[in-house]
């Protein structure tokens, strides 16, 4: 499995990725693995300011659905376009054409929760 080391990881399987003030967030090779088929997203948190470990949408797979949880307190400035045709994205490429959701306003006070690649890879047994 891939964890890209520039990346930081929450314990329940987001990923974050920073560029200047925003931010993007997507679920991991992990997690999509265990999730199998990926066949909808629901994100409906769009220009809201969503609350560190909060939920900020589902994912559906073909045997269940799981919750989604803000790795960060931020706002949702876009949901990815190419997700919601093609959702299966997720499965293929988590960590590019795969990503959820980018955000700005963070809150960097909270990024020392968060895990490193090899933090996350010792938490799920990697």
């Amino acid at each position: 499995m891939n964890y890209p080391q520039e990346l930081l990881y929450t314990k329940d399987h987001e990923w974050i990725r920073f560029d200047g003030k925003d931010a993007l967030i997507g679920i991991t090779d992990f997690a999509q693995k265990e999730l199998g088929d990926i066949v909808y997203l629901d994100i409906s948190t769009l220009n809201e300011v969503v609350n560190s470990e909060q939920v900020f949408g589902t994912v559906e797979a073909v045997k269940t659905v799981s919750d989604l949880f803000m790795p960060l307190t931020s706002k949702v400035i876009e949901i990815n376009p190419l997700i919601e045709k093609n959702p299966e994205l997720v499965n293929k490429d988590p960590y590019e054409k795969g990503w959820l959701i980018k955000v700005t306003d963070i809150d960097l006070a909270e990024k020392s929760k968060l895990l490193s690649a090899d933090a996350y890879k010792k938490l799920i047994g990697a």
